[in-house]
């Protein structure tokens, strides 16, 4: 049952109001997609630095970098669309959920076999998708089978070569939205991708939505499982203990991209700030399970399932309110299925 009272009589009652869908995308793109991927870049290029001087699997120094550089990609993994898109720079930097266990397969094979792909950055880009980007460098980091495996010495060699690939995408998906694509998004054509102003409002509804859902469906549904069969080991980067870190870093995102877009329809402020305040407050309750472990346990259960629901209201308060108000809706997504 969700919890926001979703009413149907807000926008008959609420005086006309202007919509300028060009500067909505105006906003988006300076306030949030060109800052958020800026500072990708900008803690990507830290990581890669910070391997390149101490590369050792334990180092504090390594490790916080990592952290750094996963939240700036938290904060605009929900932008799936565009220069994300382009040769699969999403899926290199963020391969999961990884239903088949390829990444530690990928890694092993690396390692045992001391490819000497990770010498060099065009033949790295060709190894196996699932040996790159930050869920690779966990494992690296943080999976005692993996950090143990082969020589140090090509252990090191993989974890710089992988650093050096995150942040050689990160610096491609900025270079592509500042070389054409904010140009693209925010001027219209018949033959270009958005068609109007206001297809291009629909993209950032789509991708609000959509990161929402991803947040509900696949980093709390999937270590949820069920009730008789809850699956804490499906959490996302449960090894580094990230796993509701994720959420929060996306969550506060999301809700940034939520405000833009309704600043200029009637959409009640002080509703979407509760509903956000509300999931995001309840996961500060949660931060003595990180990595949702408490999912094996009824309690444990309990205290994300509420979190789920407060994300699902979230989702239902954008979907009935917001779309209707921007005269948009969420439309197919990938996550939707067959």
């Amino acid at each position: 049952m969700r919890l926001l009272a979703l009413t149907t009589s807000l926008l008959l009652a609420h005086p006309a109001w202007a919509l300028d869908p060009a500067a909505l995308v105006d906003t988006a793109i300076d306030n949030h997609i060109l800052p958020g991927f800026t500072a990708l870049s900008e803690a990507t290029g830290a990581l890669k630095n910070t391997a390149a001087e101490d590369c050792a699997n334990n180092s504090a120094a390594l490790r916080a970098a990592y952290h750094e550089g996963f939240n700036a990609w938290m904060a605009v993994s929900h932008l799936r669309f565009g220069p994300t898109e382009e040769e699969e720079r999403a899926f290199s930097l963020a391969f999961w959920p990884d239903t088949k266990g390829f990444t530690p397969k990928a890694l092993s094979k690396l390692i045992s076999t001391e490819d000497p792909a990770v010498l060099d950055a065009e033949a790295f880009a060709e190894v196996s998708i699932a040996a790159h980007g930050f869920f690779a460098l966990e494992f690296l980091l943080y999976d005692e089978r993996i950090q143990t495996l082969g020589s140090d010495a090509y252990r090191c060699t993989l974890i710089q070569a992988v650093t050096k690939d995150i942040d050689r995408n990160a610096n491609a998906i900025l270079a592509d939205w500042q070389n054409g694509y904010a140009d693209l998004m925010r001027t219209p054509s018949k033959e270009g991708r958005y068609t109007t102003d206001l297809a291009a409002v629909a993209e950032l509804f789509k991708t609000l939505d959509t990161g929402l859902q991803f947040n509900e469906e696949a980093r709390l549904g999937r270590p949820l499982g069920t009730f008789d069969k809850p699956r804490p080991l499906r959490a996302e980067a449960r090894r580094s203990e990230r796993s509701l870190q994720n959420i929060t870093v996306s969550l506060a995102s999301l809700e940034q991209l939520a405000h833009i877009l309704a600043t200029q329809t009637p959409t009640p402020a002080k509703s979407l700030n509760g509903a956000f305040s509300l999931a995001l407050g309840h996961a500060t309750e949660l931060e003595d399970d990180p990595a949702f472990a408490g999912v094996a346990n009824i309690q444990g259960r309990l205290r994300v399932e509420i979190l789920q629901q407060y994300i699902g209201n979230i989702r239902s308060f954008v979907l009935l309110e917001l779309g209707p108000a921007l005269d948009v809706t969420a439309g197919f997504n990938a996550l939707d299925g067959d």
